[in-house]
């Protein structure tokens, strides 16, 4: 049986006026902007690519697991200045991933944790087909493991 998934980043058109917004509006959010001063080191959650030395970045608490269960969850975020929307294939793992220690987290329908681990992240596509072979893992998220920041979800395809 072939496993198939993909990853599913975020939208831009939910973080693009963050970027119109003064400094002092951003804080009131909980909120910051930042400018990169370290490659890699600035994931953005958008384009599921590192943030460019130089480049303009906000900082913020999302909440990335909209589930009524015990695993409801929100966390840090960076999202890029223009970023757009990462369209990625079937299978495919962005390179913002290869050099990070990643923790994925499998949920069910009901969004109830069925699997956890930690992973290097050059070994995210075999690691992500072994939770899928479980039938009721219906999505995973990757965190960053040692932040505990999540990236994206990876959906069954």
């Amino acid at each position: 049986m072939t496993i198939n998934f993909k990853l599913k980043s975020l939208e831009d058109t939910e973080f693009s006026n963050l970027f119109q917004l003064e400094d002092s509006v951003l804080e009131e959010l909980g909120a910051k902007r930042m400018i990169v001063d370290e490659y890699p080191g600035f994931p953005c959650r958008v384009s599921l690519e590192d943030a460019q030395i130089g480049e303009e970045v906000i900082l913020l608490s999302y909440e990335h697991h909209k589930t009524n269960s015990p695993y409801r969850a929100s966390g840090p975020i960076f999202v890029r200045k223009n970023a757009k929307t990462a369209v990625l294939g079937v299978n495919e793992v962005p390179k913002m991933f290869h050099h990070r220690l990643l923790s994925l987290r499998g949920y069910d329908k009901n969004g109830i944790m069925l699997s956890a681990s930690v992973v290097e992240g050059q070994n995210l596509k075999e690691n992500l087909i072994q939770i899928f072979e479980n039938d009721k893992v219906s999505y995973i998220h990757i965190h960053n493991a040692k932040p505990g920041c999540y990236n994206c979800m990876v959906e069954r395809v």
